[in-house]
């Protein structure tokens, strides 16, 4: 796999261990059985019974599917935004060995099985792929004209967009022109997808859309722009590396009782949150309880906000803590409560952390990862060493924070990513040399919070 496995250079080793001699080893990502948490966790064992089916790759179809489903009745409130719990997923693995087409299988049963029970609470499901701005608002369009007849309106705007090929929307959104990648985000964050030109008269308003995405590795690394990890669209994707789990000549289908009862409990959950009442939307607030408030505060500050010591790691978690609230949403829905517990959170976060170790793993080599890491504790001896020294120089930083065994160059690597975060965690002052000889001026740097 290109860009991951390939390790041509030593990476300078502090322990003074031969570059030859690192062992850049590492295992792939595993999912955490607290992902598979209440009904999310049954339709995953089932589904990867007796069969290769990747359980967290299930889960993952199945937890966007139901964001989809459950419409935009529900919601949380975060200061002037109304959160929804729309997910956007991608499943990473290779070609062959990701069992990506069979991560949907019984996802899709439960909803044919949930059609029978009430075909009101299902959204619509397409799986023909995205080319446009324009397709994606004809599939939940406000009305148009065409010619002399009046298209009436799509009046639901649940939308499960199935991509298996999540090549072909990478493609299309490097077209000249093309504002695919556009409409996408605006509809992660619920924004009416207006048209691209003035010819063009399909609205959609008040889009409710999910998307589930299978790539490889390969294509992600190579078709996943810097403009896409720039403007926010990489961000929106709970990316996942999943492959099967074990070889099995004559793999197993689920019983279809069991497939029924699934579809019952969802039925359930779907019924709960009024999910059929898609005309109206906002209607059922949730609630973090008090203990989850304090969790979420303490995960904020910490996990959610976490600099990983790579540019392009932390564009891509840059949504952790949105993304986390919709998992706990999606968790609690699923319990029949519009109260978002610990319990809930923490099988939120197991999906956040396993969502981090995929990009790192897809995206850094091991060496890269190793590298990132280094870079992740440098920052933060500097920022300790700053807590403890109310101001310091560049010069005190390299020889009292890391006793001169920093480059300069290092160090100011490092001190321009303190400076960068968002927001930053130091500041920089420029002051008058301290022994008074003329034209010199120095740079005292401290924590940005004092």
């Amino acid at each position: 796999m290109t860009g991951v496995h390939e390790f041509d250079e030593p990476v300078p080793d502090p322990d003074g261990v031969s570059g030859q001699d690192q062992d850049f080893h590492r295992n792939s990502p595993q999912g955490d059985p607290a992902c598979l948490y209440g009904l999310v966790g049954a339709v995953a064992r089932a589904g990867s019974e007796g069969n290769e089916t990747n359980p967290y790759a299930i889960a993952a179809n199945f937890l966007t599917y139901l964001s989809c489903a459950v419409g935009r009745g529900v919601y949380l409130q975060v200061g002037n935004t109304e959160h929804h719990p729309r997910l956007f997923s991608l499943h990473i693995g290779r070609s062959g060995r990701g069992r990506k087409g069979d991560s949907l299988a019984l996802v899709l049963k439960i909803n044919d099985a949930l059609q029978t029970l009430d075909p009101t609470l299902c959204p619509q499901i397409h799986r023909g792929g995205l080319s446009s701005r324009e397709g994606l608002a004809t599939l939940i369009h406000d009305g148009f004209q065409h010619g002399n007849r009046e298209v009436p309106a799509i009046t639901d705007k649940r939308l499960w967009v199935v991509e298996s090929e999540f090549a072909n929307v990478l493609q299309q959104s490097r077209r000249q022109g093309n504002t695919l990648s556009t409409a996408l985000r605006d509809c992660w964050d619920g924004v009416c997808i207006k048209p691209a030109t003035k010819n063009n008269r399909i609205f959609a308003s008040h889009p409710h859309v999910c998307l589930s995405g299978a790539i490889t590795p390969n294509e992600l690394t190579g078709l996943m722009s810097t403009k896409d990890l720039s403007n926010g669209f990489a961000n929106r994707f709970l990316m996942i590396w999943a492959e099967r789990t074990r070889i099995t000549a004559f793999p197993k289908a689920t019983p279809q009782s069991k497939v029924k009862q699934l579809a019952q409990q969802t039925h359930a959950v779907l019924t709960f949150t009024n999910a059929s009442n898609h005309l109206e939307r906002n209607h059922t607030p949730m609630e973090l309880s008090p203990g989850a408030k304090w969790h979420y505060g303490r995960l904020y500050r910490d996990v959610l906000c976490q600099d990983l010591g790579n540019d392009r790691v932390t564009a891509i978690l840059e949504r952790r803590a949105p993304l986390l609230l919709r998992l706990g949403m999606l968790f609690a829905l699923c319990d029949l409560t519009t109260r978002i517990e610990v319990e809930h959170l923490d099988a939120a976060l197991a999906w956040i952390r396993y969502f981090a170790d995929s990009v790192q793993y897809v995206f850094l080599s091991a060496k890269d990862e190793r590298l990132s890491a280094k870079a992740s504790q440098h920052v933060e001896l500097v920022l300790n060493f700053l807590n403890q020294h109310p101001s310091a120089s560049r010069s005190d930083i390299v020889r009292k924070c890391f006793q001169g065994h920093l480059s300069k160059v290092e160090i100011d690597t490092c001190l321009d990513h303190l400076l960068d975060m968002s927001p930053p965690k130091i500041q920089v002052k420029v002051v008058a040399r301290a022994d008074g000889l003329p034209g010199g001026s120095a740079r005292i740097y401290s924590l940005a919070n004092r």
